[in-house]
């Protein structure tokens, strides 16, 4: 009888079910390791959420990922769902930046950018000093700002970086840490001395490691969304008899003396909270820097505070989404793009918007369009303070103004994420290191979270690789 109440001691228990904690736990299920998903909310997926209302496609997270590494496919394969793949239409190469309230395309090939209105002569002419400039130092940390002005230019920096980090992080570049939020850009410039021959040099390096450049990587979805690949990771982990509890809030973490791991949770059922232990050789949190924090503190030794101390200095970038459709003769804009983002000059209300349904097929018929605006971010954080009318009034007057929207949308729907992205700033690097130095007194413990490696789906499910290999290495 007392063996029959033995909690179950599982492999690996991952807390947090988001595409990071997800690609984890399905690649160490499918290698037959017994795995437990623990996730607070009622579903799987995090942010990512797709929907229809009225034959309209719409997402309040991530509208797409980028095919960066073969690893996707791979993944897509094993899932099963490689057919639903959706790759986003020739006409979403073209995207644009507002200047002086016109929407004008960003320039993607050397003739088009010495013929953009985008930059002044002067700024182009500038560029022809670039590989002359010479490299930083390694150790010298810099933001991106710095790096962009000592390279291109202010102008530069103003009307193309500037409102690329709006668009992707959500963040000021002034912030930023290059080596840390792009460290492409970073190896680009130690490696080969500069960014222009660093792209035609890198290209032949990545084409051998068939990987590709973001500049370069095809955008894709699904015909059904982007919630398609975490319904099927999923369906995946629980075909491979891992098991996935939602609804449950892990509290705790204890490591015993024999390397025994306890993650101590709160069960919500609708009507009470249950206190539940789950037992495992090993712990995997992919969860926000402030929830990690708050397991790692449960440890209470001196080097567990001082990553708590550095997860706690990870700030995150707020922002709403507001999602409307429309009927397409409503907009007299030939919506002939991925979209548009506002740079900070132009005093714009809002980050950018996306042509949600001209990116991909599935998401409307030709009558209408959808369209995902972006308001807050680092560079204006108290929007996000403002009720639902505001935040839809706000995005259409900006859409009025700059796309020639007129009247009003079919419906309209309101998404906020008060933690949207985590802000690679100055001193990440070290932030990073010092939690990681946690993992040396407890072997077995494991962070895979877009608060290291990358924010986007893409890498989110390369890092997913990489710590389901660290994992079942330590597991073997």
């Amino acid at each position: 009888m007392g063996e029959a109440n033995t909690p179950t001691i599982d492999d690996v228990i991952v807390v947090g079910s988001g595409v990071s904690g997800l690609v984890t736990a399905y690649l160490l299920a499918r290698k037959k390791h017994r795995v437990r998903v623990l996730e607070t909310a009622p579903r799987t997926g995090g942010v990512i959420a797709s929907e229809r209302h009225d034959g309209m496609l719409w997402e309040s997270g991530p509208n797409s990922a980028m095919d960066t590494t073969p690893l996707i496919n791979e993944l897509l394969d094993s899932l099963g769902i490689r057919a639903q793949r959706a790759d986003a239409l020739k006409i979403a190469d073209r995207r644009f930046i507002v200047r002086n309230g016109q929407l004008i395309p960003l320039p993607m090939s050397p003739p088009a950018f010495f013929s953009t209105p985008l930059f002044s002569a002067g700024t182009k002419l500038g560029l022809l000093r670039e590989p002359f400039i010479a490299r930083s130092s390694p150790e010298a940390e810099e933001s991106v700002a710095a790096f962009v002005r000592r390279r291109l230019g202010q102008e530069f920096l103003d009307y193309a970086i500037e409102p690329f980090v709006a668009g992707v992080y959500a963040g000021n570049p002034d912030q930023l840490s290059v080596q840390a939020a792009f460290p492409k850009l970073f190896e680009l410039e130690q490696r080969y001395g500069g960014l222009i021959r660093g792209l035609i040099l890198g290209a032949r390096e990545r084409k051998r490691q068939r990987e590709k450049s973001k500049n370069n990587a095809k955008s894709f979805s699904f015909n059904d969304g982007m919630q398609t690949l975490t319904n099927a990771l999923t369906r995946g982990i629980t075909s491979a008899d891992g098991i996935i509890e939602t609804s449950i809030h892990a509290t705790a973490i204890a490591c015993d003396a024999e390397g025994r791991w306890t993650v101590q949770g709160i069960r919500n059922n609708g009507q009470s909270a249950e206190e539940t232990p789950f037992r495992a050789q090993s712990v995997v949190l992919a969860t926000p820097a402030n929830a990690t924090a708050e397991l790692l503190a449960s440890l209470k030794t001196p080097w567990a505070d001082e990553a708590v101390q550095a997860l706690r200095g990870i700030s995150y970038a707020p922002v709403s989404v507001v999602i409307s459709g429309w009927k397409r003769n409503a907009v007299t804009h030939p919506l002939d793009g991925f979209g548009f983002l506002v740079p900070r000059r132009e005093n714009a209300q809002i980050l950018g918007t996306l042509f949600s349904s001209s990116m991909f097929r599935h998401r409307a018929d030709d009558a209408h369009a959808v369209l995902t605006t972006f308001i807050g971010g680092m560079r204006q954080p108290g929007l996000m303070a403002g009720d639902d009318d505001a935040l839809q009034a706000m995005a259409e007057s900006e859409l009025s103004s700059l796309i020639g929207v007129q009247g009003k949308p079919l419906w309209t729907r309101i998404s906020r994420h008060r933690q949207a992205i985590p802000q690679y700033t100055l001193g990440h690097l070290e932030r990073l290191r010092r939690i990681d130095a946690v993992r040396t007194h407890v072997p077995g413990l494991f962070f895979c979270a877009n608060w290291r490696g990358g924010i986007s789906v893409n890498d989110r499910i390369k890092n997913g690789y990489l710590v389901a290999d660290e994992t079942g290495a330590f597991l073997a």
